[in-house]
């Protein structure tokens, strides 16, 4: 997806989606880049070994929520959202890196990228529907488990994918740079103005979820008075659960700042002509976002914990009870 840096900067260098060869935007195929493989390009090998790990976590993911009748409640139902995405994104690192050294075609890298971008898209997507979420099982507790809270579910699901395969066929129904390398952003063959449309969506959806997180900060500590008031806890106990609770929150932020907002200010500052080895660097941290999701959304869950347990135990039962627990416990 990465294309190469100018001649000066990084010859020699293979990036993602890069001219091979020297060839610039012809779909015919390179009979000299068959003869001569092309050199390996180590990012592109950590980046695969990336999308190998970020498969295997979510894939358990995806098939316990899949076959465990009782978890399709919301909250199970957003988490599977999250966890298709990014399986979908590690399988799309591991289909560029096999597509780009062994079946070189600019008609498949199209659609290598489509799906990282789809992927990606409905990862950030969903991780936002989830604090949505976590909000409203807060603000409306007495109402949440309800009719309404389910159909909301839906829709914000379908208007979540349903936004996020629209950007990943952009670049595949014809609003790419291959035919026009100048108008290339750092990750080819996407252009920069829909870099620059990605890249604003995100720090959209980053500003709603802090404003959200803030609120929940507010409502932990309003609830967690309550609860010390009602109990006639000691002012100790109430400070060391809501600061608890905040840390929480501020490690679900920060991990997703952290990995996410180096390579959108990137994708803004940056062009064609500055060296892939940038691209590389704030790209990579943005996909291990896709690897440490499934351990704060998933497999910290009790239930989800439970599933697990009984599997490799060998005593698996698709009838367990679990006791239903909201989104605020997670």
């Amino acid at each position: 997806m990465m294309e190469e840096g100018p001649p000066n900067s990084s010859e020699g260098q293979q990036g993602w989606f890069a001219a091979r060869n020297g060839s610039s935007s012809s779909s015919s195929l390179d009979l000299e880049s068959v003869v001569q493989p092309l050199a390996l390009n180590p990012w592109d090998v950590v980046l695969c070994i990336s999308g190998t790990i970020i498969s295997c976590e979510n894939a358990i993911v995806v098939v316990v929520i899949f076959y465990t009748p009782t978890f399709r409640a919301p909250m199970f139902l957003l988490i599977g959202s999250l966890a298709t995405a990014d399986l979908l994104a590690g399988l799309g690192l591991i289909l560029h890196f096999a597509f780009v050294y062994f079946i070189p075609s600019e008609a498949v890298s199209l659609l290598t990228v489509g799906l990282l971008v789809t992927s990606f898209t409905a990862s950030v997507s969903s991780l936002l529907t989830i604090t949505i979420d976590r909000y409203l099982s807060l603000y409306n507790a007495l109402t949440y488990y309800s009719e309404r809270t389910v159909t909301r579910t839906y829709i914000m699901l379908i208007l979540t994918w349903g936004a996020s395969i629209c950007y990943g066929l952009l670049p595949i129904m014809g609003w790419n740079c291959l035919k026009d390398p100048s108008a290339c952003s750092i990750v080819k063959p996407l252009t920069k103005n829909h870099l620059i449309i990605l890249s604003v969506s995100f720090f959209m959806v980053f500003a709603v979820m802090l404003q959200l997180y803030v609120q929940i900060c507010k409502i932990v500590c309003r609830h967690a008075h309550q609860i010390a008031v009602q109990r006639h806890f000691l002012a100790s106990s109430h400070y060391v659960t809501t600061r608890k609770g905040i840390a929480t929150l501020a490690v679900i932020l920060g991990t997703f700042a952290s990995c996410w907002l180096p390579f959108a200010i990137y994708c803004l500052l940056g062009d064609y002509s500055y060296p892939a080895l940038y691209t590389y660097v704030t790209l990579l941290p943005a996909t291990y976002n896709s690897m440490i999701n499934p351990v704060i959304y998933a497999f910290r869950n009790q239930e989800i914990q439970k599933v697990l347990w009984t599997v490799c135990c060998g005593c698996f039962s698709s009838t367990m009870p679990f006791r239903s627990r909201s989104p605020s416990d997670v």
